[in-house]
């Protein structure tokens, strides 16, 4: 039959007070039922654990045994203690986040600022992936959310909030700017070289079913491994590239990139927060989650 745990507690500050009346009273405990409970824990584990006097107790070579492993233990759950204690005032913590780097520049960044700023002692680790390898992280338990940019295909236990919306325009640089002088058409493009994001990414397999939609083949010759290659291979000429709009404002400001205006809409994206909701949810990601959710206005307070 297993030993109370409780005993070993009572043991425990027996042996730190050496006294029965003592850790009676840092207990809120009686003396009587204190020396009951010492009284059948030297019956259970047949060795005396104490040496009992008028001036109190002293623990024999057989309780100080013990004593010796149950301080560690006791010691060690007071930290446990201590640490969720902190975890829970957002004191400390930590929080895992798999990014796409859509997801980083279109409204993480200004979140994750805003969270810092009002919680520092919470370690923030982000990692920048693509939108596949960053699901792949969250449901290989590897992280605690990933936000990225559709489309991608979602599982069950997944939950998707969604964070923003964008849009994409394509852009050239000055060897093809003769193409933004008018409004132009996929199919007039279609023999085009195309810069885009690597295969297998949210990006790429946006615009391959974007152009089969329209009857017409996406031919990529330069893929490039982030979003500011892309713009940088636009801008040295590499080829035509569709990139987010905010994202481009500064270099079509500067003269650096041109817009190709499409007769055919390109469609909505957006970026979205998934979960796995099989998994329990720490106090600190679920702060963060709700600054994600928060109104532009009330970041700043």
């Amino acid at each position: 039959m297993a030993i109370p745990y409780d005993y070993y507690r009572i043991f425990y500050y027996v042996a730190q007070h050496k006294s029965f009346t003592k850790a009676a009273e840092a207990l809120g405990n009686n003396q009587p039922n204190i020396t009951r409970c010492m009284n059948n824990l030297e019956q259970d584990l047949g060795c005396k654990l104490f040496v009992r006097t008028n001036h109190g107790v002293s623990l024999t070579p057989e309780g100080q045994r013990l004593y010796s492993r149950a301080a560690v233990a006791f010691e060690q759950l007071r930290l446990g203690e201590s640490e969720l204690r902190a975890d829970c005032s957002l004191r400390t913590g930590s929080i895992s986040i798999a990014a796409s780097e859509a997801a980083l520049h279109l409204t993480l960044l200004d979140r994750l600022d805003a969270f810092h700023r009002r919680n520092p002692g919470i370690h923030l680790r982000i990692t920048n992936d693509s939108t596949p390898r960053a699901m792949e992280g969250l449901l290989r338990g590897q992280v605690d959310c990933a936000a990225v940019t559709t489309p991608y295909p979602v599982r069950k236990s997944l939950q998707e909030t969604a964070l923003v919306s964008f849009r994409e325009i394509l852009i050239c640089g000055s060897d093809f700017h003769d193409l933004a002088a008018e409004t132009q058409s996929l199919r007039d493009l279609e023999n085009l070289p195309f810069v885009c994001m690597s295969r297998g990414t949210s990006t790429y397999t946006f615009y391959q079913q974007l152009f089969l939609k329209h009857n017409l083949a996406f031919h990529v010759e330069m893929e490039a491994g982030t979003m500011d290659q892309v713009l940088a291979m636009v801008q040295s000429n590499l080829g035509v590239g569709f990139y987010p709009e905010s994202m481009a404002a500064s270099a079509l400001a500067a003269g650096t990139v041109f817009q190709i205006r499409l007769a055919e809409p390109i469609p909505e994206r957006f970026v979205n927060l998934i979960e796995d909701t099989s998994l329990p949810q720490s106090v600190a990601m679920k702060a963060f989650k709700k600054m994600l959710l928060a109104p532009e206005e009330e970041l700043g307070g």
